[in-house]
C-alpha cells in the first residue's frame, strides 16, 4: 500500500507546477503590459481545463471498473505503456525548451491579445493546462490500479505544494530556475518511465497468458527472489509489499520475479533514455 505514493506526487508535482507556471507567467505579462483586467479569463480557462480533467479521469475509472480479468489486465498495460510514451515525450519536450517556455508562452500572449482579447487569453490558458491535466490523468490511470490509496494520496500532496509554490512565486518571494528543475524532474522521470514500462510489459504478458498465449523465453522468469511469508503472516523485508521492497518498487520499479521481456525493456529503456539525457545534460567545456 502507498507503493505509488511518490511517483504519483511527483507526477503531479511537475505537471501541475508546469500548468502553473503557464498561468503565473500569463497573469504576471498581462499585468506587465496593461491588461491585467484579462486575467479572470486566464483563470476560466485554466478552471475549465481542471474540470476536463476531473471528468476524464473519472470515466477512465469508471471504464476500467466494468472490465473482466483479461481485458482488465490489458487496459492496465496498455495505460502503463501510454503513460510511458507521455513521460518519454514529456522528457524529450523538456530537454528542448526548458529555456524558452517563458519567451515563448509572451509571444502566444500577445498573439492571443491581438487576435481577441477574451477567446485568445481564454482558450491559450485552457489548451496549456489541459495538456498538463490529461497528461497527469494518463499517467495516474497508471498508478490507480495498482495502489488507488497511495496514488490519490501522492496527487493530493503534490497538488498541495504546487498551489503554496504558485502563490509564492505570484508575490515574487520565490525565483524557480526553470531549466535546473526540468533537468532534476527529467533524471526522476527517467526512473519512473522505466519502472511503469516494465509493469506494463508484465501485465500484456499476463493476460496473454490467461489467454492462452506462451511466450516461449521471453515469458520465462530468471529468477524468483519473492521470499514466503514469515510464521507470523507479515512479508519479509525483500518481498514486493515488504518494507525495503514496497520502496524499491515505488522508486526503481523493483520485481522480485520479473519476466525476462519485462528485464529486456526496463534496462533497455535505460540505456536509450538514459543516454540521451546523459548527452544532453553533460557538462561541457
Amino acid at each position: 500500500m502507498y507503493e505509488t505514493t511518490f511517483p504519483s506526487f511527483l507526477i503531479t508535482f511537475r505537471e501541475a507546477l508546469e500548468a502553473a507556471l503557464i498561468v503565473t507567467i500569463m497573469v504576471t505579462y498581462l499585468r506587465k503590459i496593461g491588461k491585467e483586467d484579462l486575467n479572470k479569463y486566464a483563470y476560466m480557462g485554466a478552471g475549465a481545463a481542471l474540470v476536463v480533467s476531473l471528468v476524464a479521469g473519472v470515466i477512465l475509472q469508471v471504464f476500467y471498473g466494468g472490465l473482466g480479468k483479461v481485458a482488465s489486465e490489458l487496459f492496465e498495460g496498455v495505460a502503463s505503456l501510454t503513460a510511458v510514451a507521455v513521460l518519454t515525450g514529456m522528457i524529450f519536450w523538456m530537454t528542448s525548451h526548458s529555456k524558452e517556455i517563458k519567451g515563448e508562452m509572451e509571444i502566444k500572449i500577445n498573439q492571443a491579445v491581438t487576435q481577441g482579447e477574451l477567446y485568445g487569453i481564454t482558450a491559450l490558458a485552457f489548451v496549456a493546462v489541459a495538456r498538463e491535466g490529461l497528461e497527469t490523468v494518463l499517467f495516474l490511470s497508471a498508478t490507480f490500479v495498482q495502489d488507488s490509496a497511495g496514488t490519490l494520496l501522492g496527487a493530493a500532496l503534490g497538488i498541495l505544494v504546487v498551489l503554496g509554490l504558485s502563490f509564492a512565486l505570484m508575490k515574487g518571494t520565490v525565483d524557480l530556475e526553470i531549466s535546473k528543475f526540468f533537468k532534476v524532474t527529467s533524471i526522476m522521470l527517467l526512473i519512473f518511465g522505466a519502472g511503469l514500462a516494465g509493469y506494463g510489459v508484465h501485465e500484456l504478458i499476463e493476460a496473454g497468458e490467461h489467454s492462452g498465449m506462451d511466450f516461449g523465453f521471453f515469458g520465462e522468469k530468471p529468477y524468483d527472489i519473492n521470499p514466503e511469508l514469515t510464521p507470523d503472516g507479515s512479508y519479509p523485508a525483500l518481498h514486493e509489499k515488504g518494507i525495503i521492497g514496497s520502496i524499491l518498487k515505488a522508486l526503481v520499479g523493483y520485481d522480485g520475479n520479473p519476466e525476462w521481456l519485462r528485464i529486456i525493456v526496463y534496462l533497455g529503456y535505460w540505456i536509450v533514455i538514459g543516454t540521451y539525457l546523459y548527452k544532453q545534460y553533460r557538462p561541457t567545456d
